[in-house]
This record gives structure tokens, sequence and C-alpha cells, in this order.
């Protein structure tokens, strides 16, 4: 450790002392660059991006243009209506101008991309070479907002964004009761934060109800202090609401998380979800071998999350992994060896078949299809890349809104699908009644950016499912939707599984005692 932080500040000083000695020549160089990337950017395809003000979810819009700003980006905002290459544009929309330095990094995080599929990304017998990381980094696709390339430079009443926007929610005045946004990721901070104060919420299930959405939240009654302290947080209005909050709704419940966290190096997916939840609010308890092995799990949790993670080092079945980092379990002191065994895997079935919920990302899915036995196959398991193959990619699927896993989510939009993630094909039961769909990829043309190789193998199939399994039932996402807490499009699909209460859950705020 000693070797590498000296070896960090020799670097630093390197570079502070070559800045000093040509201070003249390296600020030359960056503005050199700089006026070259802005002719290029000028005279470029596409000229510019504009994000509508219309948009699905608002808040997160915000968001990306606070991204881009952070990384020295110039946008503009439109003061007011505008017209351009025939779409028109409500007030408040932003322009982000290729004409810029930073034009490469935009061009890469808003417009679609396609990684290269040629004899230098292909091994000599025709496989795909993996990519250091992803094959696309599109922040616009992964958060879910639309974003539109145009060929000619806007023209309209622009103003540039000074600083970053912090949006401030409304509180209708006078209102008794209030109505927030299902379809707004924030408004599931803001749901948080008023269990947190014992705020009664309820959520919208009847389509028909006037006035709010299915996966819309009501809250019947909340002191106007409450109400202006949290819309001010999250950004949420809260809109006023009349009537029988009870009719077409069911009561929000906190269910009691367990976040499945192994040894044996860590899971970095389960770090990045530790840090969803704790940015949205949503108390959990670290949950490790031990303590699933003991069994009981149904006294203490509603909800278990096992992260993307493959079974074998879950289970502690394998010797050297690269999720492992090539470690084997006796490099370990026995206390921090991970390994489930067959122990965890029934107690983890118990707990579903007493009437808890399993959520599971990406291949951790494999533990219940497996050892659960349910009825379901993953279509890409083992097969070779030269058949299917999608190294982070982001995917066209369709949304089943109606089911409450997906409220507040549009019809269609994208997912991101990286390498072991899983597409799921039922296998004929008695009881396939028993399995929701709740997201199915496209018929055809399913890649939005990235690479994809074998879009026939999962067009039309599930990525993610509900299975009732006993009294419980198991939620399998099979891609990456909480990928790195970049992935905003795709975060209410976890939400979702974490809000309890009515039909929209199995599990009971209350214990069921299950396993």
């Amino acid at each position: 450790m000693r070797d590498i932080v000296e070896q960090q500040k020799i670097a630093a000083w390197a570079a502070l002392d070559l800045a000093a000695r040509h201070r003249e020549t390296v600020l030359w160089n960056a503005y050199l660059k700089a006026m070259r990337q802005t002719e290029r950017g000028a005279h470029g395809s596409p000229a510019a991006f504009i994000i509508p003000a219309a948009q699905h979810d608002p808040l997160t819009m915000a968001k990306l243009v606070n991204k881009l700003l952070g990384q020295g980006i110039v946008v503009q905002r439109a003061e007011s209506q505008l017209t351009h290459d025939g779409r028109v544009y409500g007030a408040g929309s932003f322009v982000v101008s290729m004409a810029q330095p930073k034009m490469g990094v935009i061009r890469w995080l808003l417009g679609r991309t396609f990684y290269p599929d040629n004899t230098y990304t292909r091994n000599r017998d025709g496989a795909p070479i993996r990519p250091y990381d992803m094959s696309t980094d599109n922040m616009a696709e992964f958060m879910g907002v639309r974003v539109d390339p145009v060929e000619t430079p806007v023209s309209a009443n622009l103003v540039a964004v000074a600083r970053v926007i912090e949006p401030m929610g409304s509180v209708a005045p006078g209102s008794s009761g209030y109505v927030l946004d299902g379809r707004l990721n924030d408004s599931f901070r803001a749901v948080n934060l008023l269990l947190d104060r014992d705020v009664a919420v309820r959520r919208v299930d009847d389509a028909g109800r006037p006035g709010a959405r299915p996966g819309d939240f009501l809250v019947p009654r909340a002191p106007d202090a409450v109400a202006a302290e949290v819309a001010q947080a999250t950004g949420v209005d809260f809109e006023a609401f009349a009537g029988d909050a009870t009719r077409g709704t069911h009561e929000v419940e906190r269910l009691r998380i367990g976040l499945y966290d192994r040894y044996f190096g860590g899971n970095m997916d389960e770090g990045w979800t530790r840090w969803l939840l704790e940015q949205w609010g949503f108390p959990y308890t670290t949950l490790r071998d031990p303590r699933v092995k003991q069994g009981s799990l149904g006294r203490e949790f509603d909800v278990i999350i096992l992260p993307d993670d493959d079974l074998a080092t879950m289970l502690g079945e394998r010797r050297s992994t690269s999720r492992g980092m090539g470690r084997r379990p006796e490099d370990y002191p026995p206390e921090y060896r991970s390994g489930l065994g067959t122990e965890g895997v029934e107690a983890l079935e118990a707990f579903v078949a007493g009437g808890g919920t399993l959520v599971t990302f990406g291949e951790a899915g494999t533990l219940p299809i497996d050892r659960f036995e349910l009825p379901l196959r993953n279509v890409v398991a083992d097969r070779p890349s030269t058949e299917f193959w999608s190294p982070g990619s982001t995917l066209r699927a369709h949304f089943d809104n109606t089911n409450p896993l997906a409220y507040g989510m549009p019809a269609a939009g994208l997912v991101t699908f990286l390498g072991d993630n899983q597409v799921y094909e039922l296998v004929p039961t008695a009881n396939n009644q028993e399995i929701e769909t709740v997201v199915t990829f496209v018929e055809r043309d399913l890649l939005q950016s990235g690479w994809l190789l074998g879009e026939d193998v999962i067009a039309e199939k599930a990525t993610m499912v509900a299975v009732r399994h006993g009294e419980g039932r198991v939620v399998l996402i099979g891609f990456r939707a909480q990928h790195r807490v970049q992935t905003h499009g795709t975060f209410k699909l976890v939400f979702n599984a974490l809000l309890g209460g009515g039909d929209a859950t199995v599990a009971t705020a209350a214990g069921s005692g299950g396993g």
C-alpha cells in the first residue's frame, strides 16, 4: 500500500511540475484543442441536441442537465416555445450545441452510438472480444430522458444555464389532501420521507380514478409544514386532491428490506444497490451468510435482495472466480469466507414460501430458477457469444405499467443489458398462471445503442418476471435496472418491489414468519 501511495504522489508531482515549467505551452495546447473541437462541432453532424421540456420524468431530466453542467458542458435553455426542424418544443427545453470544446463528450453522452464490429473487435474464430467496460455510455438513454439530435444550429431565445438546477416542489394551498406523480423517481423519495414522519400514504390502482393515474401516490392528510419540507427537499409537487382516498387505492407499507452482502472479495453490484437505497431513503439491513443460514428470515424481513452475482460464488462452491478476483476461499480467514450452501438456499426458499419477496438482479436469478425449481428458463444461458452478445447495451422493451411492479413506467422504453444478464422463457407447467411478465423485449430492432448479436434469441421474450412460490414470490429482474446508480430510467422497477400494500406485494410489513 505504501508503494502505491508513493507512486501516486510521484505521478501527481510530476504532472504539476510539468505544467508549472511549461505553463504557456500547456495553456496554448489546451486552447488549440478547444478551438479545433468547437470548429468540428460547428460543421459536423449533428449540430446540436435538444432536450424537450415535456418528459416522462422531468426531475430526472434536471439531473441529466446538472450532470452535463458538472462536466463543463455549456447548456442553454429556451425562454419561450421554439420550433426547429418541424418540431415544436415548449418553453424550458434545453439546447446543447456541438459547437463547443466538449463536443466529443456530448456526442457520446447524448448521441446514439454503436460499438464497432470488425476484425479489430473479433477474434480469428469470429468470436466478439469483450469491451473493457460498456459498449455504450449514453447517459440520456440510461436515465430514460428523451434527447433529439438536430442537423442545423438552433436559433431561438436561448439563455445559458449558469448554475445547477435545484427544483423546488410546490404545495397546493388550502388542500386537505395531495397527489404525488408516480412517474417521478423522486416521488419515491418523497414517500419515504413522509413515512419517516408517520404520514399515511396510499397508492392508486384504479385506472378510472379522476385526477390520478395508477401508481400515483395519495397523501390524505399531511401537516402543511411537513408537505412543504418534503416538496422542497425532493422537488416533487404536492398537487391538490379531494375525495375518497381509499377507493381504488391501497395503503403503502414500509417493508423490512434485507440486502444480501457476501464476503470473498465483495460484490460491486451490492455496493451500488446499497447506495441507491440510501439515496432514495429506503431503510435496509445488510444480510450476510451466517444470518441467512439461521433461517426464520420472515421474522425480520419482508423483502430480500440478491444483487447480481454468479451462482457458484453465492453458494461458495467455486475455488477461483473472476468475481472473487482469482482468490480461493482458503485465502481468507474462516469468518470471512462466503457461501450460502444448502442451508442458505433452503432458508431463502422457506422465506419465500412463507410469504416473503425475493428480488434478484441479473445473474443472481439463477439461484431461485435452479434451486427453487421455478418454471423458467434463461434463454441466453451458455449461448456462445457468436449466437448472442450484448456487452453493456441499451435495448428496446415494453413495460406492462398496469402491473404494480411497473407502475409509473412508460409503456415503452430502454433497458441496460450487460453480459451475463438474463432473458426468460416460461417452461410449460400446470401453474403458469402464477407467473407475471413485467418487461418484454420488442419484436425487432432491439438495439438502441451499443453492440448486439442475435436479437432473434431474445425478441419478444421477458427480462423481468414475478413468480409466485408458495405464499410469497420471486421477482427476477434479468437486466441491470440499477446499474451503477446510472440507469434512472428503470429505477422504478426496483422501487415498486420495495413498497408494500394491498395486491402490490405478497409480503406484509407485519411479517409473515415464513422460513
